[in-house]
């Protein structure tokens, strides 16, 4: 089972870390993504991190903003989001899985877990 934490209202051009922890398991052997779902919206992926943490990809809405990173030895994978806009408001969910879907070729019922979500809102 996987618990996001992190999140919270900020103003546009405010940071949050979110981190992405495991109970009852281990992240160490699973790419680690981060999605979010806005009201109305379909869940669009964010980021992946890949198992070792030497490759991530992003979405091109928060390239050069958002950061994953990983420390295994902590089984906890964070997300780190600066720059924040209004359009970053969502849920946002972690997901275990074999490898990065990069190129998104597999459903959402693909993953092995995900999390509850942790809501980020951004506003003044």
């Amino acid at each position: 089972q996987l618990v996001e934490s992190g999140g919270g209202l900020v103003q546009p051009g405010g940071s949050l870390r979110l981190s992405c922890a495991a109970s009852g398991s281990t992240l160490a052997y699973s790419a680690i993504s981060w999605f979010r779902q806005a009201p109305g919206n379909v869940r669009e992926g964010v980021s992946c991190i890949t198992r070792g943490g030497e490759e991530t990809n992003y979405a091109d809405s928060v390239k050069g903003r958002f950061t994953a990173s990983r420390d295994n030895a902590e089984n906890t994978v964070y997300l780190q989001m600066n720059s924040l806009k209004p359009e970053d408001t969502a849920v946002y969910y972690c997901a275990q899985s074999p490898w990065c879907d990069v190129d998104r070729r597999y459903p959402l019922t693909w993953y092995d877990s995900w999390g509850q979500g942790t809501q980020v809102t951004v506003s003044s």
